[in-house]
């Protein structure tokens, strides 16, 4: 029995793997594949070079651990290894997956190569594959499972068990779904509830009719909403006529919520959106972040001009320059914290339409009773620290800092807002559009209250 393994287990198995490999011993590495559990493996594989990788697949046999093997591997990981299998030993895997898999793997196989697999396969097989590849990508319908069997409404509780005994394939039976003689999803059955019922009870009597369902074209993180939100282990997924496609399993849910949430916190970050950029070079991970760094560049420029254009203020009072890093910093961190909060209410479903007046006053309120704190905190700093400074000095500091919270918390809060309504992802407002728009607005206040209150 596969047990996954973690931590220091996986590190013991890695280098495991690296003496056998080094040593060339096939026999040994053949056992000890069969020994380790395919998630287990698929994580040692992002220590191995391209040409072990293929080393270590090409000792598989098992068509069904080759296929679960492929289904827990890392996106870029699997492209490559992918190129250099041939079409022959693609088949057997395609047809020992399940059908949400079977699209993962084709969809990182090159067109014309995918193209030539799918023409292999057997006229039923081809389409069931075209029609999951049809969906929209990471949609319901691109990651359901179609191995799931239905009942009809009028079978009764003891047939409904007989069925149930003889499906082999059947993905998940947790729930039991029943359709009408269309083959119209009606309700849901709990195993539990199957076993306890009289034999003679007929499914439509004892079947849940209000129950919760997606379309084929939902996509995945509403998916994953719905699944966490009614605590499911599975949900099915139904066509526009009501007809029963397939079920989308907890399993799959679990990667998509650990996508999602990578993903945000990379755009979040200003590192990008791909959510394997470890295991990118370092000249595709320079890549993918430098369009992001870029505003960040150019927030910079803006506001050396704007102190160039206060020079002269800066020149005759030399105070002003020490507290511009403490402005732009204590600004952009509390700009961030608001706009985290935002873009996380939003992913979760905690924040709803119709409420955002009423969190953009609640954030202002934050920076208002912050910024007020360090406000007062850094002026009376500035007064006795920098005696040398005009005596309204600190509370030129004092306001500044409290006006570059206030609006930071603002901007923090509204530009997420503003993103969703045009429907435009909102984790990229917490990159470097929101910090650089904060130091420009910070530095300018600053100079702005400076020249009213000291000159």
């Amino acid at each position: 029995m596969k047990k996954e393994m973690f931590g220091h287990e996986i590190s013991v198995l890695r280098d495991t793997f690296r003496r056998l490999l080094h040593r060339k011993a096939k026999t040994n590495i053949a056992k000890l594949i069969k020994k380790t559990h395919p998630a287990d493996l698929a994580v040692i594989y992002r220590f191995f070079t391209e040409n072990d990788q293929n080393y270590l697949f090409n000792l598989i046999s098992d068509n069904e651990y080759a296929a679960e093997l492929l289904s827990e591997l890392d996106e870029s990981i699997l492209k490559d290894l992918l190129e250099d299998i041939l079409p022959d030993r693609i088949i057997p895997i395609i047809r020992n997956s399940s059908s949400d898999d079977q699209t993962t793997i084709l969809n990182a196989l090159p067109e014309e190569k995918a193209k030539a697999i799918i023409d292999l396969l057997h006229k039923d097989e081809q389409e069931n594959i075209e029609e999951m590849l049809a969906y929209p990508e990471d949609s319901a319908g691109s990651m359901m499972s179609r191995d799931v069997f239905t009942l009809n409404e009028e079978l009764t509780a003891n047939e409904a068990i007989k069925d149930l005994q003889n499906q082999e394939r059947a993905e998940m039976v947790f729930y039991l779904y029943v359709t009408n003689d269309e083959n119209h999803l009606v309700g849901v059955i709990s195993l539990r509830d199957l076993a306890t019922t009289p034999a003679a009870t007929k499914l439509k009597d004892i079947m849940i009719r209000n129950f919760q369902y997606v379309r084929a074209e939902t996509d995945q993180e509403e998916v994953a909403k719905i699944v966490s939100r009614y605590n499911l282990l599975a949900v099915p997924v139904i066509s526009n006529t009501d007809e029963m496609l397939g079920i989308v399993t907890v399993d799959d849910v679990v990667d998509v919520i650990r996508e999602e949430a990578t993903e945000d916190f990379l755009q979040m970050a200003g590192a990008g959106k791909d959510r394997e950029i470890l295991l990118k070079s370092s000249w595709g991970n320079a890549k993918a972040r430098l369009p992001w760094l870029f505003a960040s560049w150019i927030g910079g420029v803006v506001a050396i001009l704007i102190i160039g254009f206060f020079e002269n203020m800066v020149q005759s009072i030399v105070a002003l320059a020490a507290f511009i890093p403490v402005i732009i910093g204590m600004g952009g961190n509390i700009g961030t914290q608001s706009s985290t909060i935002i873009v996380r209410g939003l992913a979760t479903g905690r924040i709803d339409f119709g409420n955002d007046l009423k969190l953009i006053l609640k954030e202002l309120s934050v920076g208002l009773i912050l910024g007020s704190l360090y406000g007062l905190l850094l002026g009376t700093l500035a007064f006795f620290f920098f005696k040398e400074a005009p005596i309204l000095f600190g509370v030129v500091v004092g306001l500044s800092i409290c006006s570059s919270m206030v609006i930071a918390t603002t901007i923090g809060t509204m530009v997420p807002l503003l993103l969703r309504k045009l429907s435009i992802d909102p984790a990229i407002a917490t990159g470097p559009f929101v910090t650089t728009t904060i130091d420009i607005l910070g530095v300018g206040i600053y100079f702005l209250i400076a020249s009213a209150l000291l000159l």
